[in-house]
């Protein structure tokens, strides 16, 4: 049975449709508008108990319970796919994805993923459903590094709970356009479902707190090489975060210019993940390398730019 979601109405939702505004409140958990307006007429969305009109708007602090389908049996297929494997024991695998993999079959993505290649390399956690088994957090199909995934349920909710208290350190490495004067900082804006485009996410004032802290590790002619850090870890929050303050991502094909570096993807990796040990305790952290693409671009930056 599918959880049931809550959201409370806030000053700038109460301004809103209430359609528009979960759509809003409820972006980076890849619910759409279309799937609200559904759930609406399906009587599946509620204010104090009592079903909502889509096009009603509701006073701030109005308590909203949203409880979607069933999920349809479809389920990923194992696939014999090579891994990059840099931790496993009998809780956690923390594997680290290349560039151009998607995490999990969705529209589009049925075979090929992450998902197909864990599922014939053994068992996984099944909270998540058979879409998504033992995945805790993605990253980006053109963002490469490091991913921990659950084998078992009681590591799965053990490692959900570490992302929700932000307990795990997530450093990114990146080339970025232009160059930053600061040698570090932090991006605080909220982000959600961009209203014009649902294909992107942005800064949106009623949006889902998002925080990223940034350091420059190398300043070149028209780019900046940095390390950021995931304090939060919303849909595209880096990638949206370093446009927002004029440095989007080199290779961005969403949220950065045309005229960029040449390559497959973003210039963006998960370079380095900790973890609390579900069963054990011990605090583990694990580090690798950017591909051979990332570096190479690296040593052209330094000789030509």
């Amino acid at each position: 049975m599918s959880a049931e979601l809550t959201w409370t109405v806030t000053a700038a939702g109460s301004r809103q449709r209430i359609d528009k505004a979960l759509a809003v409140a409820f972006a980076d958990q890849d619910v759409t508008r279309s799937q609200i307006q559904k759930w609406i007429k399906e009587g599946r969305v509620t204010a104090a108990g009592q079903p909502v009109n889509g096009k009603e708007k509701l006073p701030a602090g109005t308590p909203i319970v949203l409880t979607p389908p069933d999920p349809e049996p479809i389920a990923a297929q194992p696939e014999d796919i090579p891994l990059d494997i840099v931790y496993e024991d009998d809780d956690v695998i923390v594997v680290n994805k290349p560039q151009g993999m998607v995490v999990h079959p969705a529209p589009g993505h049925h075979h090929g993923t992450l998902v197909n290649a864990l599922l014939a390399h053994g068992q996984l956690a099944t909270i998540n459903g058979a879409i998504r088994p033992g995945i805790v957090h993605r990253i980006d199909k053109d963002t490469s590094g490091l991913l921990m995934v659950a084998k078992n349920d009681r590591a799965q909710q053990s490692l959900t709970a570490q992302l929700k208290a932000h307990k795990n350190d997530r450093k990114y490495l990146a080339i970025v356009h232009g160059v930053i004067k600061e040698d570090a900082g932090t991006v605080d804006a909220p982000i959600a479902r961009n209203p014009k485009d649902r294909k992107k996410m942005a800064v949106v004032i009623d949006g889902r707190r998002a925080v990223t802290h940034f350091k420059v590790l190398r300043r070149f002619k028209h780019y900046t090489y940095i390390q950021a850090i995931l304090e939060t870890g919303r849909t595209h929050q880096i990638r949206v975060h370093m446009a927002y303050i004029g440095h989007p991502v080199a290779g961005d094909p969403l949220y950065g210019p045309p005229k960029t570096l040449p390559g497959n993807g973003q210039f963006l990796h998960a370079a380095t993940l900790s973890l609390t040990q579900p069963t054990t305790g011990k605090e583990l952290t694990f580090s690798v390398a950017p591909p051979e693409n990332f570096r190479k671009m690296l040593t052209w930056l330094t000789e030509n730019d």
